[in-house]
């Protein structure tokens, strides 16, 4: 089996897509802290804190994308059945809905 064509492209695409959210983010972020220094109203900051909550859920989707492709990939690669791949999957999807 082997892998898409355009593999390599997706995953540099992604990559740039979660980099560029995160730059958002800590913008929004950056944001939120001067709301709190000029004393901004509580409702308008807690606002923007689900805004970045939000982002942040939309970035974890795609960095989930990511790594969920990056384990086919490997496991196509190295030829393997896939249980030890879908065993780290597992862990880390665990991990990351308990957190």
């Amino acid at each position: 089996m082997a892998l898409p064509q355009n593999y390599e492209q997706e995953q540099e695409q992604i990559k740039k897509n979660v980099l560029s959210r995160l730059k958002r983010v800590e913008g929004q972020v950056r944001g939120i802290q001067r709301m709190i220094d000029e004393g901004k109203e509580c409702q308008d900051i807690l606002v923007q804190v689900r805004a970045v909550r939000s982002a942040l859920q939309s970035t974890n989707a795609l960095i989930l994308k990511r790594y969920l492709m990056k384990c086919h990939a490997e496991s196509v690669n190295e030829g393997e059945d896939g249980y030890n791949k879908l065993e780290d999957v597992i862990k880390v999807l665990t991990n990351f809905l308990d957190g």
